[in-house]
């Protein structure tokens, strides 16, 4: 039910100092107020979610603002996401289907499938953040983009830590390559995604994040964000992704010479430098939007760091299989640079 407070005066008396009771001056009412009767000594407050007309004679609703998806930085993301999980999807295809050429052999097919479809996960994401922020979207838009991402950087973790060992097993006598197999690169990606959802769930538990109305923008409209509920929950996973992506920098720094044609330390080395760029630069980015443009910043962050990703890794790889198929024999992978 709509309540309009529908008062036609637009001034409050006030008494002229000196002068008899019958001589008063007509004040304007101030922004945000209203008269509610002839000759009132006060304007009327409107209510919180209310602000005052031109003439300052009712109060009307204030304008709610969200990010949608009909508005053109909404049609952005949405597009910009589904290309993204397009190409993930696409790149998945491709790898299935020549999962049996020495590059994608190389590139540790299993690992790399995990990879990509912790990729498309992370590139739909961005969709949870548009709309109408409800009780479930809050919930869902930063636990899925935590666990998700986290699922992601532990997949890349493997594969770094797959080529260090392989790196290592070059020395004489070193058998460290063969005490890391598909079994301990599974337990790797699920025992570091299971840390962030152990972690999400206490933050869902204790103080989850719910839909909030924030004032504070502007007198003359509503923002609808969610409110994280826990700034600490909401840094820890931001925090314990950061950890993960230092550790895959380094290692893969290490590992940068190894002396082969192919070698993918060089690539994860530059989608983690690329990732760490982009969340250095969103927590200041972050604190300082205002209204919707906080949800912008967030999808921003997500997508660049998710395609740095995508491209960094797997775009050299595709160009061999798909564009120079002669370049994908095991005497090329293997031959020195």
């Amino acid at each position: 039910m709509l309540l309009v407070f529908d008062f036609r005066f637009r001034t409050r008396k006030a008494q002229i100092k000196g002068k008899p009771s019958c001589c008063f001056d007509c004040i304007p009412c101030a922004d945000g107020t209203i008269a509610n009767s002839t000759g009132a000594a006060d304007c009327t407050q409107c209510p919180q979610d209310f602000w005052s007309s031109e003439g300052k004679d009712i109060c009307i609703p204030k304008t709610v603002e969200f990010l949608t998806y009909h508005e053109p930085l909404g049609i952005a993301i949405t597009v910009v996401s589904l290309l993204g999980a397009s190409l993930s999807l696409a790149t998945m295809v491709v790898f299935i289907q020549y999962r049996e050429t020495p590059v994608v052999k190389a590139s540790n097919a299993e690992l790399s499938c995990f990879l990509l479809f912790s990729l498309f996960l992370c590139f739909l994401c961005p969709l949870t953040f548009i709309g109408r922020p409800m009780v479930w979207t809050c919930m869902l838009r930063h636990t899925a983009f935590g666990v998700t991402f986290a699922l992601c950087i532990s997949c890349v973790l493997g594969k770094t830590i797959v080529v260090v060992t392989a790196f290592k097993a070059t020395f004489p006598g070193n058998k460290v390559a063969g005490k890391f197999g598909p079994a301990q690169q599974r337990i790797i990606v699920c025992s570091c995604t299971l840390i962030q959802i152990l972690i999400c769930i206490l933050w869902l538990k204790l103080n989850p994040p719910f839909p909030d109305m924030v004032f504070r923008y502007s007198n003359k409209k509503i923002v609808l964000e969610c409110n994280t509920g826990s700034e600490a929950a909401f840094y820890a996973v931001l925090g314990y992704i950061g950890f993960l992506a230092i550790i895959c920098l380094v290692l893969a720094f290490l590992a940068r010479k190894l002396p082969d044609n192919f070698n993918e330390a060089k690539f994860i080395t530059f989608s983690m430098l690329i990732f760490c760029a982009v969340w250095i630069t969103f927590i200041p980015a972050y604190v300082s939007s205002p209204g919707k443009f906080t949800v912008a910043v967030e999808t921003f962050a997500i997508l660049s760091s998710a395609f740095g990703l995508l491209i960094c890794i797997f775009a050299p790889k595709c160009y061999i299989i798909l564009i120079k198929p002669e370049k994908n024999t095991k005497k090329h992978v293997m031959a020195k640079n």
